[in-house]
């Protein structure tokens, strides 16, 4: 992981998307993506669920295991779902099983209440992604998906945060839906890098989920997200030509 914090200091940025089947996994692999993340985002846009609470462990480690059977090059990092680490008894075995699944990282999110994890996966001899800002997994809590790091104070808290992690043995910090000020102060103090997801470009690196980026899932773009095709119309389309062909005979 030392080969993160070197990129971070030759100021190479890092590239990150979303994977959780194997034809996806390769293709992104063959890319040359740097990590590829078993997101539990794969709860909307691959299981239909309305966020990432509903998803299951057991749902986790199915994805990794498809997806790391296409990945050859990049990282792959696999989410720990909800529930899965409460205490750091909890966080290490299921960490365990996760990297038994074909990861090479995990990440959980939470910043300074999650210290004790964090230190016993890394212990643990687990490469650890942590995840700070809005936290999915919380969105029930908070009320939707809100912006933090707005005020100085909630500047502050998440600064902290990120130190939190990153004395913990994180190797990277995920800054989710984070003002772009705060994430640049964030970066700025770290050693080691920061991928956000709409939270400005003053990252390290970018993490988007996939499914966004190709527009593979049109029914809810997030703001900050431009995709760069939209594979759903391309798909749509080629369902409408094997209907004609095959009505037609």
């Amino acid at each position: 992981m030392e080969d993160f914090r070197a990129r971070k200091r030759r100021g190479e940025r890092i590239t990150a998307l979303t994977a959780y089947d194997y034809p996806t996994a390769r293709l992104l692999d063959e890319s040359g993506i740097d990590i590829i993340l078993v997101g539990d985002s794969l709860g909307m846009v691959v299981l239909g669920y309305p966020d990432t609470t509903l998803v299951s462990f057991e749902e986790m480690l199915h994805h990794t295991r498809a997806a790391a059977r296409g990945v050859k090059r990049a990282l792959l990092v696999a989410d720990l779902s909800i529930g899965t680490y409460d205490t750091p008894e909890m966080a290490v075995a299921n960490a365990g099983r996760l990297v038994e699944a074909g990861a090479a990282a995990v990440k959980l999110e939470g910043g300074a209440s999650h210290v004790g994890q964090i230190e016993a996966i890394v212990r643990a001899g687990i490469p650890l992604m942590a995840h700070i800002g809005m936290l999915p997994q919380s969105v029930r809590e908070e009320g939707g998906y809100k912006v933090k790091g707005r005020s100085a104070a909630e500047a502050e808290r998440l600064v902290a945060d990120a130190q939190a992690v990153e004395k913990a043995g994180a190797f990277s910090v995920v800054l989710e839906i984070v003002a772009p000020e705060a994430a640049r102060q964030i970066t700025a103090r770290l050693p080691i890098p920061t991928i956000g997801i709409g939270s400005g470009n003053d990252c390290d690196g970018q993490i988007l989920v996939t499914h966004d980026l190709i527009g593979l899932y049109p029914w809810f773009t997030p703001k900050f997200v431009s995709p760069a095709v939209h594979v759903a119309e391309d798909i749509r389309r080629a369902a409408r030509i094997f209907t004609e062909r095959t009505r037609s005979r």
